[in-house]
């Protein structure tokens, strides 16, 4: 089956994580040469891609990343928000909505394992 046809199956409930992750891999990648790179911002943004990719093509090891970037989101998250407090609140916004949005999508794809 190829990518095209797997895509006008999939329905955007089933594809959202999968736009998530991609997204939010691509965004760190990106943002990691502007904050001097840090390994964890690169390491996050790499098993994010990777685990786009793992839900995409339901891998069994897509949940066990997805249960990884939740823990380290969260931890990267709060210690931002923590430290920049919201001083800069672009920051602020930005990692409460990456919080959020991961929390969201953990759940989401924990439910859809436990059906």
């Amino acid at each position: 089956m190829s990518f095209a046809s797997k895509l006008k199956i999939v329905d955007f409930k089933a594809l959202a994580p999968v736009i998530f992750y991609g997204i939010a891999g691509a965004i760190l990648l990106f943002l990691m040469p502007f904050s001097n790179f840090p390994p964890h911002i690169g390491l996050t943004g790499t098993l994010s891609l990777a685990t786009a990719y793992g839900i995409l093509k339901n891998r069994f090891w897509a949940f066990w990343l997805v249960l990884s970037l939740f823990a380290v989101a969260t931890v990267m998250s709060l210690y931002t928000l923590y430290i920049i407090g919201f001083a800069d609140w672009i920051v602020g916004v930005s990692m409460i909505t990456y919080a959020v949005l991961t929390w969201l999508f953990t759940f989401h794809i924990i439910l859809k394992r436990k059906s």
